[in-house]
């Protein structure tokens, strides 16, 4: 062994030695009972009552009787033009007023809804019926819309509701009757 290593083994036998023997108390930990197994319980939950529909969170106002103001944060559609093409399909041109103020806040969508609450989209990945991509701070009321809608041959009502990024659902919402040529807040065509 050289004279280094011996003094490198010395000098650490020292240093060990002087941290002895004292006693450094080191805080409890405290010991966390094992997590108790919980056995599934025996007895069948009731059966869920499906002969009613769910309550809706916002009613539904069969025409646009209310001029849109800015009081209100909610999206409101304030009117529906509805395109039946000669191959079936449909275009929806949905006009939408919200107080956008910027990216923070803007009216980011509408849906085209069944009477049961299905959503009509043109692709099934789609987060609603019309993407609205950007906000609309200078331009209020605006309307944008959307073609290829198929409607099955037996539903003759649709619901039309707007979608805000910060509330959600909730604004005036347009049921469109597409017997008729026209009601209050929306006219029907086909071509």
């Amino acid at each position: 062994m050289s004279k280094l290593s011996t003094i490198l083994i010395f000098g650490m036998s020292l240093l060990l030695a002087s941290c002895g023997t004292k006693n450094i108390s080191t805080p409890e930990t405290p010991t966390i009972p094992p997590t108790e197994r919980i056995a599934p319980s025996p007895t069948l939950a009731p059966p869920m009552d499906t002969s009613t529909p769910p309550p809706t969170t916002a009613p539904v106002m069969e025409t646009s009787t209310q001029s849109p103001t800015f009081d209100s944060a909610d999206a409101d559609v304030t009117y529906v033009r509805a395109i039946q093409d000669a191959e079936g399909s449909w275009t929806f041109h949905i006009t939408v007023s919200h107080p956008d103020t910027g990216w923070d806040d803007y009216a980011n969508g509408w849906d085209i809804l069944l009477p049961n609450g299905s959503k009509l989209k043109v692709q099934e990945g789609d987060a609603f019926t019309r993407l609205l991509a950007h906000p609309h701070v200078d331009e209020q009321p605006f309307t944008r819309s959307k073609r290829g809608i198929i409607i099955p041959e037996n539903m003759t009502r649709v619901i039309v509701r707007a979608h805000d990024i910060v509330d959600g659902f909730g604004g005036q919402e347009i049921i469109v009757d597409l017997e008729k040529d026209s009601g209050k807040g929306f006219e029907v065509e086909r071509e």
